[in-house]
């Protein structure tokens, strides 16, 4: 594994094209991932692939307008920013006034302990066994497997013309399962910058004992239940506090939770969850792609609202200091994105969260989630896979999956136990994005169509 752009000369080809640029002030960033992945299926290892993406991001100010242009290639950066500066002339011109975009000033990252030498031992060799192994135990087990082992290397640089000149490189593992057994199956999905974290081989007993369990699945009653979810669960819920009001963009335009209800409390006393670019979990990086150094943001700390996250632009429109969130998505504007959402472990095991309810059900993963209402905090979807009925204190039998509507915010305000093994998930659609959490335990989760 090796860098994707030279880091020797990167940085000095990236000052020297912002040096070249016909505008007030330039920002560069380069956002590169090379990614090897050992795809299995069906008794085989049947797609492997190695990917390599990179994005130089040019932004350009003329009397406080911005505008972008972009290139796949090193080679092409001079065109890009000859564009973006291009465009922000006219930007500006048909403007009839100065605009108010800024760049970033040189300001120190957080350092961070991104690159991990077992993630560079996770080679082809060492995939392609894991695999075997993986599908070997499913069938045994009488079922089959299918699923991804990978590694990636990140490379992430910003220059802008104020100074400020970052440059990272870090590794990342994954490893996804789906067990087969007759119509029973079972999820696991994690991801972390150290191959080791995984605990892949013992992740992949679980799952395939968890998947002989799901055998001979019943209907899950519509109803209010006391619901155990497991981290992939958990994680898939957290992914929506964004969008109920901790982006900056929608704090600014006084929309939800951050803007209304700050220093209010929501959830649990058990509940802390922060965007934590310092987490030894999900895929931390030490600063954004302005360049901005990333802060620990507190979503909800003991339950109560705290901050949102921010980029240059929303962090003026507030009149706070940016917390390094800014980002841009494929075929999205740019905005402040929560890309490692952790929530804090607590003391339990999953099997202590599981004993401690008489009658609920326990969640592997939700999937198809959609958000309904953002001020309610109400999503939908429907859960899948390794999904059981407990009774006093134990599992018991299998349930398909189910529909439910429920709003994520009354669910974490009932919260009575968390987890202490985090696992992490990535986030669609956002680079270098993750959420990370443990299982938890909440009560009048509404399943069907219960009223």
């Amino acid at each position: 594994m090796t860098a994707i752009v030279d880091p020797d000369r990167l940085l000095a080809a990236l000052a020297s094209a912002a040096g070249t640029a016909d505008a007030d002030a330039v920002e560069i960033a380069l956002l590169g991932k090379a990614g090897e992945y050992t795809r299995f299926a069906g008794g085989r290892v049947h797609q492997p692939q190695d990917i390599t993406e990179t994005q130089f991001t040019v932004r350009a100010l003329v009397d406080g307008h911005a505008a972008r242009a972009a290139t796949g290639v090193l080679a092409g950066l001079g065109t890009a920013v000859a564009r973006a500066a291009e465009l922000a002339r006219a930007v500006a011109g048909s403007a009839g006034r100065p605009g108010v975009a800024t760049i970033a000033e040189p300001a120190g990252a957080p350092e961070l302990d991104l690159w991990h030498e077992d993630t560079v031992a996770f080679d082809a060799g060492a995939r392609a066994g894991l695999a075997a192994f993986t599908m070997g135990e499913a069938e045994r087990a009488g079922g089959h497997a299918a699923g991804m082992f990978g590694r990636a290397v990140t490379q992430l640089a910003v220059v802008n013309s104020a100074g400020v000149a970052h440059h990272t490189l870090a590794t990342e593992a994954i490893g996804s399962l789906t067990a087969t057994v007759d119509e029973g199956t079972s999820h696991w999905i994690d991801l972390h910058r150290s191959a080791a974290a995984l605990a892949a081989e013992e992740s992949v007993r679980r799952t395939v004992r968890e998947a002989v369990a799901g055998r001979g699945r019943g209907p899950l009653p519509d109803g209010h239940h006391t619901v155990v979810l497991g981290p992939q669960a958990a994680g898939e819920l957290l992914g929506f506090l964004e969008a109920f009001g901790f982006s900056g963009e929608l704090a600014a335009a006084g929309v939800g939770l951050v803007a209304n209800r700050a220093g209010e409390k929501v959830a649990s006393a058990l509940v802390t969850v922060a965007d934590d670019a310092t987490a030894p979990y999900g895929l931390p990086i030490g600063f954004d792609l302005e360049g901005t150094p990333k802060s620990r943001v507190p979503l909800l700390t003991a339950g109560v609202v705290g901050a949102a996250v921010t980029d240059l632009a929303s962090a003026r429109a507030l009149g706070t200091a940016p917390t390094g969130h800014a980002h841009v998505a494929r075929e999205e504007p740019p905005s402040p994105v929560a890309a490692n959402i952790v929530l804090s472990p607590g003391e339990h095991t999953e099997e202590e969260l599981i004993a401690g309810v008489e009658r609920g059900v326990y969640v592997q993963r939700f999937w198809y989630t959609r958000l309904v209402d953002r001020v309610a905090g109400t999503i939908t979807g429907v859960s899948r896979d390794g999904c059981f009925l407990i009774e006093n204190g134990r599992l018991a039998a299998p349930v398909a999956g189910a529909r439910f509507t429920h709003s994520v915010l009354d669910l974490l305000a009932t919260v009575d136990g968390v987890g202490r093994t985090v696992r992490s998930q990535p986030v669609m659609n956002v680079w270098n994005g993750a959420v990370s959490a443990p299982a938890l335990r909440g009560h009048g989760f509404r399943f069907g169509a219960a009223s």
